[in-house]
């Protein structure tokens, strides 16, 4: 199934997708909104383009397990996603994908601008790769 991966973020949302089989998760983008209704909005017109069956949202808990107000956004996020477009929608633990990303980027000789384009759909592409990886060994 064609799975959309979101990194939510309050000016830019990171995107990505798996392909059909669920084997490759691949940067798709970023959306540069903050007003959530809009980014909500974009998702699901992501979402239908590609013909995705599930949205999988990342979910920062804190290190300790907890959940901050970013945790909090991000589930209202989904919640948009459910009730008013009638997708499909999964939070899934993403903590310290932003860094594994930033990591990734620096290896790969990414920095500056170009960094800073890329960064939150790589972070969107190692929370599906995550997700799909727990799915495969049944841990979700």
């Amino acid at each position: 199934m064609v799975i959309l991966g979101v990194d939510y973020g309050y000016a830019r949302t990171g995107l990505s997708v798996c392909d059909a089989l669920e084997v490759l998760a691949s940067p798709a983008g970023v959306i540069t909104e903050s007003y959530m209704p809009k980014v909500a909005k974009r998702i699901a017109e992501e979402a239908a383009s590609r013909n995705a069956e599930l949205i999988v949202v990342g979910l920062p808990l804190n290190m300790d397990g907890s959940k901050g107000s970013h945790a909090e956004a991000s589930e209202k996020l989904a919640e948009i996603l459910r009730s008013e477009y009638g997708l499909s929608v999964e939070l899934f633990d993403e903590r310290l994908t932003t860094v594994e990303a930033y990591g990734l980027l620096s290896e790969s000789g990414t920095f500056g601008k170009k960094r800073r384009d890329v960064v939150d759909s790589v972070a969107a592409t190692i929370i599906l790769k995550d997700f799909l990886s727990a799915r495969e060994n049944g841990d979700n």
